[in-house]
C-alpha cells in the first residue's frame, strides 16, 4: 500500500488517532529565495554562505552565460530577469560606478530590500555615500547598508572574532530586520547604526588603517626612539668623548639588543598596569558601578595590542642574542683574550657565584619568553575561541603576571652587582635596564598588595556587586548588632 493510501485509510478508520503518514509525505517548506547582483569574489562567497545556511540564491549578471564558476545550486540570469524574481531581498555586490543600470530596473526593484555592500578606494571620493546614492536612484526600494565591513575571505572561512560583526543602517525598520535575520543565520552579530545617514561612516570603516593599533604603535615607537638616543649618548658618545674610542659599529647590534628588551619589558608591564589601577580605583570608590575615566578605558582596550608588540620586541631580542657568538667583534675579543693569556701564561679562576647568576639569568629569560609566546598564541581568535573564560583568564592573568615576574627577575639578574658600581652611571645617568625596571617593579608590588587576603576579599565582594554605601547591607549590619 502506498504512503498516501495508508494515510487516507488511517484517517477514515480512526480520525482521532495520531496520523500514520510518514514525515516525507508532508510538503517541506520552500526555502527563501535571495538575489545577488554581481558575480565577483564577494558575490560568490556570499552566495556560498547563503546556500550553506539554507537559502536559495539567484545571481543577476551582465553576462549570465560567461560569468565564471558560481556556487553549486545557484541560478544565474540577467539583471532584469533576476530582479523580476520573487526574491524580496537583493544584495548589490557591484561597484558604485556600475550603479547606473539599476535606475532602469526601478519598476522591478520597487518595494524590495536592497543591501548595499560597496566600499570606495578612499574617503570622500564622492559627495554622498554609496548607499544614499543608490536610494536616490531607486526611491521605491528600501536600501540598507550592510556587510561592507566583511571580506570575501571571511565569508569563505566562517566568522571569527576579527570578522563577526555586521554593521547596518537604513531608513526602514522592516528592511533592517530582514537583513538582520539573514546575518544572524550566517552566524554573524548585527549592530544597528541607525538611519541611512550613517552609511558614510560605515563605508569609511574598511578604509581605516589599524585603528586599534595606533596608540600602541606610537607608544612603542616613542619608547624605542627615546631609549635608542639615550643609550646612544651613554654608550657611544660617552666612549668617544671621555675615552677617545670609536665604538659606533655597536649601534647596529649591541645598542639595538639593549633597546628591544627594555621596550618589551615596559610594554608588558603597561599591559597589566591599567588592571591594577582599575582595582585600586574600585577599592577607593567602594563600587564597580561607576565608569572608569576615558583614558583608562582606552588604555584597557588596547592591552592586547600592547602585549603583541611587547612579544615582537622580545622576539627580536632573542634573535639578536642568538647571533652574538658569530659577531666579528665578539670573536675578535675572545681570540685576543685567549692569545693574551697564553702569552702571559695565565688562567682564569672559575667563579661559582658568577656561574649561578649567569645560569639563573638565562633560565629566567627562557622561561619568561616561553610564557610570553603562550600569551601571544592564546590571544589569537582561533585559539581563544577554543578556551573557556576561566582558562583564558588563567593564562592571560595569572600566567601573565608570572611572565612579568620572570622577565623582571631576568633583568635584575642581568644587572647583578653593577647596580651599585659607580662606573655604571656614566655622566651620572642610570643604565637603560635600570630605568626599564621601574614600571614592572611598581606593577608587581601593587599586584602583591591586591592579592593580600584582606584586600582581595574586599575587592572580590565589590566585583560581585557589593557596595560600600549599600543601604541593604547597612540594614543587615544593624539587625545583626
Amino acid at each position: 500500500m502506498s504512503a498516501d493510501r495508508l494515510c487516507s485509510a488511517s484517517k477514515e478508520v480512526k480520525p482521532e488517532s495520531v496520523s500514520l503518514c510518514p514525515l516525507g509525505a508532508a510538503a517541506a517548506p520552500e526555502q527563501e529565495l535571495l538575489c545577488i547582483f554581481g558575480t565577483g569574489d564577494f558575490g560568490r562567497s556570499l552566495g556560498q554562505r547563503l546556500l550553506q545556511s539554507g537559502y536559495r540564491v539567484v545571481y543577476g549578471s551582465r553576462r549570465p552565460h560567461s560569468c565564471g564558476p558560481l556556487p553549486q545550486g545557484a541560478q544565474v540570469m540577467s539583471h532584469t530577469a533576476a530582479a523580476a524574481q520573487s526574491a524580496s531581498l537583493v544584495f548589490v555586490c557591484i561597484h558604485r560606478e556600475h550603479y547606473d543600470f539599476l535606475e532602469t530596473l526601478a519598476p522591478e526593484l520597487k518595494g524590495k530590500v536592497l543591501v548595499d555592500v560597496s566600499n570606495n578606494l578612499k574617503k570622500n571620493l564622492y559627495p554622498e555615500a554609496n548607499a544614499e546614492y543608490l536610494q536616490r536612484l531607486i526611491p521605491g526600494a528600501h536600501v540598507v547598508k550592510a556587510f561592507n565591513t566583511l571580506s570575501a575571505w571571511a565569508l569563505q572561512n566562517g566568522p571569527s572574532d576579527a570578522s563577526r560583526q555586521v554593521y547596518l543602517c537604513g531608513n526602514s525598520a522592516e528592511a533592517k530586520e530582514a537583513v538582520s535575520e539573514v546575518a544572524t543565520k550566517l552566524g554573524l552579530t548585527v549592530l544597528d547604526r541607525g538611519s541611512l545617514t550613517a552609511a558614510r561612516e560605515l563605508e569609511d570603516f574598511p578604509l581605516q588603517l589599524f585603528p586599534e593599533w595606533r596608540l600602541p604603535l606610537r607608544l612603542a615607537a616613542s619608547l624605542a626612539a627615546a631609549f635608542f638616543f639615550y643609550l646612544l649618548i651613554r654608550d657611544v658618545v660617552y666612549a668617544y668623548a671621555e675615552e677617545g674610542k670609536d665604538i659606533s659599529f655597536r649601534i647596529m647590534v649591541s645598542l639595538a639588543n639593549k633597546v628591544f628588551p627594555i621596550v618589551s619589558l615596559i610594554m608588558l608591564a603597561l599591559c597589566y598596569l591599567p588592571g591594577v589601577i582599575a582595582a585600586f580605583l574600585q577599592l577607593y570608590r567602594g563600587t564597580k558601578y561607576k565608569r572608569f575615566p576615558d583614558w583608562l578605558d582606552r588604555w584597557m582596550l588596547c592591552r592586547k595590542q600592547l602585549g603583541l608588540l611587547a612579544l615582537a620586541f622580545a622576539s627580536l631580542h632573542v634573535l639578536y642574542t642568538l647571533i652574538i657568538p658569530i659577531r666579528y667583534y665578539v670573536r675578535f675579543k675572545i681570540a685576543e683574550s685567549t692569545i693574551s693569556k697564553i702569552k702571559e701564561n695565565k688562567t682564569s679562576v672559575f667563579d661559582t657565584t658568577l656561574a649561578w647568576r649567569a645560569d639563573s639569568y638565562y633560565s629566567m629569560g627562557i622561561l619568561g619568553y616561553a610564557l610570553y609566546v603562550l600569551l601571544g598564541i592564546t590571544s589569537l581568535p582561533s585559539v581563544s575561541n577554543a578556551l573557556s573564560w576561566r582558562e583564558f583568564s588563567f593564562i592571560q592573568s595569572k600566567l601573565g603576571y608570572l611572565t612579568l615576574f620572570f622577565c623582571t627577575l631576568h633583568t635584575y639578574l642581568y644587572g647583578g652587582s653593577r647596580f651599585l658600581s659607580p662606573s655604571t652611571y656614566k655622566w651620572y645617568t642610570p643604565p637603560g635596564y635600570i630605568l626599564s625596571l621601574v614600571v614592572p617593579s611598581v606593577v608587581l608590588v601593587l599586584k602583591l598588595l591586591i592579592i593580600l587576603p584582606c584586600v582581595d576579599r574586599t575587592l572580590t565582594r565589590i566585583r560581585r556587586g557589593w557596595e560600600r554605601t549599600d543601604p541593604e547591607d547597612d540594614t543587615k549590619k544593624s539587625l545583626l548588632t
